[in-house]
């Protein structure tokens, strides 16, 4: 049987407890310099170094060459209270739980008059101090005031404020804390680097996460992950299963429906979780921290979330930014709500999928919510609205108008192809319009990088899983920016995936113009061909109009700053045209 992984890696100097400096650097002084206290408190929570540290500071007053913050690890002292060591007579550790007794007190009381056997000092470590009865307490009280020369008391408690007053008063105390992420992660690889065996990415944030901060847990957690290991080590898939733990891929799928308003894919990922056999709490308290996450990731615009965030890798941090901007701060506070009442609804519950079910229908459904989130949630949809107004009401006719003019000028241009060319701007590149228009079957043909105009009918069988499409749109966006940068200038600034069908991919477009601008120029063919090359699908694109897209996310940002004339979303019907056809002619169609 092997040792547990708490025990073996039990610090026995103070420079191998970590995260506890506050209290190791003064503790450590104060054996340098002979200025040692006959009573001690040390308090914090469980696993966090208190017992060590107790056992850490015996070892230290009773070293033949102390007191010393650095045993020498030779005396007889140093040997017996050397981690999971013989232990030595003199230092008596002693549970307040089961020797909390007024006889144990008087008992400890008369016997601490003895003189050591062999050490230094007597001392006396009292675990769980808390857990004295007010008899027992008040019979130590004298001797802990007014101890022997040789005694020394150290009281280790979760909870200080439970032991009395006149005791606490006697000792110098020093709070413990729990070991902050960071530290507790690079002492947890360090560990798994000793053992020999390989940890996938990922498996050790969930071991800190499940620790809560407890090196002593962190330990037990992973000597568990260890000893199931495989002979590739301990894989990130088995880690979320055995610790409980939602898998980030449903959290994504669930974050990226309600950032479309989707309520169809929401549900069907709640099955997907109830069907891989995950808690619906621990599922509602996972999307509780993720919600947090975002909440922070909006906050800090700039890559300065990453200082908080330490653990998620970078994809991951551009694809909570992503989400963020599209949730929107007011709806993920108001969502961030919800979860948090729907999860303490959940404690005791009989049906706790019914519940989360209904978390996810009220954060699908502000406007039922008639409170300061509903309206705030509202009000920022209807700013987000009003961002492109302009396009798509007051506008809407002197926007429709040049487009349906120009359109005009085309059709007569097709129509009577021996008519001399007008010399409008827009008529002095009407040759290539009107042989795209009286030889429609080879247009695309001529398009760079563009497949035939009828692709291939080798369709995926079943319905695509419109979250995953989802979380694959960047990359189809690049792989449209290689293919025809028009395109791409249209799509990446206003566009999204609504739904996915046997037949159909549709795409919102945010207002008419970019609409009509990307079937004009057979945008939907780069944009298939984009779709069956990166995610293996192949159906027909249909693009409707959708006012409610975002236009402020991070790649339609840099599409603004990019090599693109002007942003799609503010070009009028005819200055779309005109920017159409220009890259046209520059791609030599």
């Amino acid at each position: 049987m092997s040792l547990a992984l708490y025990r073996k890696y039990r610090p026995s100097v103070f420079a191998d407890v970590i995260g506890q400096e506050h209290v190791t650097v003064p503790l450590s002084n104060a054996l340098e310099t002979g200025r040692t206290h006959h009573a001690y408190l040390f308090s914090g929570p469980r696993g966090c170094g208190k017992t060590s540290s107790a056992r850490i500071m015996a070892r230290s007053l009773n070293c033949e060459k102390g007191p010393t913050p650095n045993p020498c690890g030779q005396c007889q002292s140093c040997t017996d209270l050397v981690a999971n060591g013989p232990g030595s007579l003199d230092v008596i550790e002693l549970d307040a739980a089961t020797h909390g007794l007024v006889d144990d007190a008087r008992d400890l009381r008369d016997k601490a008059f003895f003189a050591p056997v062999h050490s230094r000092y007597k001392i006396y470590i009292i675990d769980e101090a808390h857990q004295l009865g007010p008899g027992a307490a008040n019979a130590l009280l004298k001797v802990v005031e007014e101890p022997p020369a040789h005694v020394i008391f150290i009281f280790a408690t979760t909870e200080p404020d439970k032991l009395i007053a006149t005791i606490r008063s006697r000792t110098h105390h020093y709070p413990f804390r729990l070991v902050p992420p960071g530290v507790l992660a690079q002492h947890l690889e360090k560990i798994c680097d000793a053992e020999g065996v390989q940890v996938a990415k990922g498996v050790i944030p969930l071991v800190v996460r499940a620790s809560g901060g407890s090196v002593r847990d962190a330990l037990s957690v992973l000597g568990q992950l260890l000893a199931g290991a495989g002979k590739d080590g301990v894989s990130y898939e088995i880690a979320v299963q055995l610790l409980g733990f939602t898998d980030g891929a449903l959290l994504d799928d669930a974050l990226d429906a309600i950032a479309a308003r989707d309520g169809a894919t929401l549900f069907k990922t709640i099955d997907r979780v109830i069907e891989s056999g995950h808690d619906p709490r621990r599922f509602t308290s996972d999307m509780l921290e993720r919600l947090r996450d975002l909440m922070i990731v909006d906050a800090l615009k700039d890559s300065t979330a990453n200082s908080i965030l330490r653990d998620l890798p970078d994809d991951q941090m551009e694809r909570m930014r992503n989400q963020s901007n599209r949730i929107g701060s007011a709806n993920l506070s108001r969502a961030a709500d919800i979860t948090a009442e729907g999860l303490t609804q959940m404690r005791g519950a009989t049906a706790p999928r019914l519940i989360l079910e209904l978390i996810c229908g009220r954060i699908l459904l502000p406007i039922g919510d008639n409170g300061e989130s509903g309206m705030l949630s509202r009000i920022e949809r209807l700013e987000r609205a009003e961002n492109i107004a302009p396009l798509t009401s007051s506008t809407s006719s002197a926007v429709s108008a040049p487009v349906r003019n120009v359109e005009a000028k085309e059709k007569a241009a097709s129509t009577h192809s021996t008519e001399a060319p007008s010399s409008s701007k827009v008529e002095a590149v009407t040759p290539t319009v009107k042989s795209k228009e009286s030889a429609p079957s080879t247009a695309p043909s001529t398009a760079p990088n563009a497949a035939p105009s009828t692709p291939s009918k080798a369709k995926v069988p079943g319905n695509f899983d419109i979250a995953a499409l989802r979380r694959a749109w960047p990359d189809v966006i690049e792989d449209v920016k290689k293919r025809r940068r028009l395109t791409w200038s249209l799509l990446s600034a206003s566009a999204q995936v609504l739904s996915v069908d046997d037949d159909a991919i549709t795409i919102g477009i945010v207002n008419p113009g970019a609409k009509e601008s990307f079937e004009r120029s057979e945008s939907d063919v780069i944009l298939r061909n984009a779709f069956i090359d990166i995610v293996g699908i192949d159906r027909k694109i249909a693009v409707v109009v959708d006012p409610s897209i975002d236009t402020n996310t991070p790649i339609a940002r840099e599409t603004r700053t990019s090599e693109a004339p002007s942003d799609p979303n503010q070009l009028s019907g005819a200055a779309l045209l005109m920017q159409e056809l220009g890259a046209q002619v520059i791609e030599g169609k």
